[in-house]
């Protein structure tokens, strides 16, 4: 495990630069368990995912006989929705700072993970759009998000779980400027009809989803990526989910605070 002057290096670097790469980390669930940990208090998974209540997410496209899923198991087609610009636990009060996912088993090509710095996008926004938005909520819902993908893939229990929550669409992150937050699970804008909310969030998205924003991560085996869900937005990409097996664990930082301030009684 890293010592303590080498976690701090690694929150600094962290900070600055959004996306870690590790290479080369041979590791078991226990060992990333423990060495996530040591970067902050780990988020529990979510209902309906594979490691629910743990603190251990499974993403894999098999069972637990080892045979390739079918086409429309619910497991693949939630592969599809990760496949949409997000941000890990967006539609929580309290969305996730960091998550860390560690790949160990790969397909023999495909698969990248892409990255979206939502740092550069805001900072290439017009001045008038940075005003038109700057205490502007959005209303992130999970249940809208997989929607995209499938109208009937949220379990009831995932929508009691997860109701629609209240999140700034303009983080401040100090020294390193501001971002927009925003994502998949974004639904509406506060103040604003559906219709005119969904139109700013797609028009933000057009101008923030550039090339040159882009980190594409093409996977080797062992790796493990580390990101800020609170200054990046990322998505995978399709590989041959039919044909090969492909298994990713991830473990996922808590957020410390909400990203809006408290409503006040009326």
């Amino acid at each position: 495990m890293p010592d303590q002057e080498t976690i701090l290096e690694l929150l600094r670097a962290f900070e600055q630069y959004s996306v870690l790469v590790f290479r080369n980390q041979a590791i078991t669930d226990q060992q990333q368990l423990a060495f996530t940990q040591q970067l902050g208090p780990l988020e529990a998974t979510k209902v309906g995912t594979p490691g629910a209540d743990s603190s251990i997410a499974i993403f894999s496209n098999f069972g637990p006989d080892g045979k390739i899923l079918g086409e429309n198991h619910r497991q693949l087609i939630n592969g599809r929705a990760n496949q949409l610009w997000h941000a890990d636990s967006s539609y929580k009060s309290i969305p996730a700072k960091a998550s860390m996912l560690s790949a160990r088993i790969l397909p023999s090509k495909h698969g990248n993970t892409e990255f979206l710095t939502m740092r550069a996008a805001y900072a290439a926004l017009p001045a008038k759009m940075k005003r038109k938005i700057a205490s502007r909520v959005a209303i992130h819902d999970y249940a809208y998000g997989r929607s995209k993908v499938d109208s009937n893939l949220v379990m009831e229990i995932e929508r009691e779980a997860l109701p629609p929550v209240r999140q700034s669409l303009v983080l401040d992150h100090g020294a390193y400027g501001k971002s927009l937050y925003l994502g998949s699970h974004c639904a509406s804008i506060e103040g604003m009809s559906k219709t005119e909310g969904r139109a700013l969030i797609g028009g933000l998205m057009t101008l923030a989803e550039q090339p040159d924003f882009i980190y594409s991560h093409c996977w080797r085996e062992h790796d493990m990526v580390l990101w800020n869900n609170r200054s990046v937005m990322h998505r995978a990409t399709p590989y041959e989910h039919t044909k090969e097996k492909r298994l990713m664990v991830r473990t996922t930082i808590a957020g410390h605070s909400p990203t809006t301030p408290p409503l006040r009684n009326s």
